[in-house]
């Protein structure tokens, strides 16, 4: 039974820096053209608000005021997923990965942000219709981008509780893809953890894997090895967590890629949670547990503040994740 979230620890929520400008006033692209974000707006017959059929990617840009250049954090290999998505969703005539990518630089350099942004393009079935179908509908892409800080409060490490609520299996609803319908799934999960004082929600597969947290991968440590689940056990197939992957060999960590069952979590030495909106975060508890000491471990303080010195453009080892993005080019 769901219980109170105790007081004094308040629930973080993603936040628009105080120096950003009205939402409204924001471009983006919509539909073919650049234009204010309170210009791109949709019927409620619009088939994907009614169904949920659209597919969405999230990217992150960094800004380093030393450079004062603004890098987009592996913006095509996202646009590589999304085409992937749109494939599942039966979109074809999609932009190329180079015209995509393009429209997405062009987006948020429109903005002139100085400062961390978070990116969305999105495709969905635009057609005004009743009936549940992905078939002989049309689609559109949107892209709008804005000032973003944390997406949770990482800064002591992040508790965890098991879901009740399980991961959707391939072939109900593919994981691999990011289909916004899907995420109604992690939205119970993502509720249940909050309401009952947690940060975030372990879920599992249908048959009691380890699968990931609500909306991120994850990794356990265990005796220096770094695991991770396989594709095959219903996650999404995460950027980041390829970038974790590079970066954990580049150290020297060992990644081994496996099925993880829940009580491996309880006797793990370190955990933590990657993706574009978490980033890297290192988990202290699950289930009323300790992870390892209870407090931020070695790998995952190495990985987490490697991380984000390789986003923001200092490290020239990871020079290949970013695109820089500079107003006025």
């Amino acid at each position: 039974m769901l219980t109170k979230k105790p007081a004094g620890r308040p629930v973080p929520t993603p936040r628009v820096a105080a120096s950003a400008p009205a939402l409204d006033d924001l471009i983006c692209y919509f539909e073919g053209q650049f234009v204010p974000l309170r210009d791109a707006t949709v019927s409620v017959m619009t088939h994907a608000f009614m169904y949920g059929t659209a597919t969405f990617e999230g990217i992150r840009a960094y800004w380093n005021a030393d450079d004062q250049t603004l890098y987009g954090l592996k913006i095509r290999e996202h646009v590589e997923r999304i085409r992937q998505s749109c494939r599942i969703l039966l979109m074809e005539d999609v932009p190329s990965v180079d015209a995509l990518t393009g429209l997405i630089v062009e987006t948020v350099r429109r903005n002139g942000f100085r400062e961390d942004v978070y990116i969305r393009p999105s495709f969905y079935k635009s057609t005004r219709a009743i009936g549940v179908r992905l078939h002989n509908l049309d689609h559109q892409l949107y892209i709008v981008s804005l000032p973003f800080g944390n997406y949770i409060d990482t800064a002591g490490g992040v508790r965890m509780m098991t879901s009740s609520w399980r991961r959707n299996p391939d072939e109900a609803l593919p994981a691999r893809g990011k289909i916004v319908g899907g995420y109604v799934n992690m939205a119970f999960q993502k509720s249940e953890a909050e309401l009952n004082g947690f940060d975030e929600a372990v879920v599992l597969t249908a048959d009691g894997h380890v699968n990931e947290a609500s909306a991120a991968n994850l990794f356990v440590v265990r005796d220096g090895v770094a695991l991770t689940p396989p594709v095959s056990d219903d996650i999404l197939e995460g950027v980041t967590r390829k970038a974790m992957v590079e970066l954990l060999r580049n150290e020297g960590i060992p990644v081994e890629v496996r099925s993880i069952d829940r009580s491996e979590l309880y006797v793990a030495d370190e955990m933590f949670l990657c993706g574009t909106g978490v980033q890297v975060a290192p988990v202290v508890e699950v289930d009323h547990r300790p992870v390892g000491s209870g407090k931020v471990g070695p790998i995952g303080r190495l990985v987490r503040d490697r991380y984000f010195e390789a986003v923001r453009g200092r490290l020239p080892e990871y020079r290949h994740w970013l695109t820089p993005i500079t107003e006025g080019a």
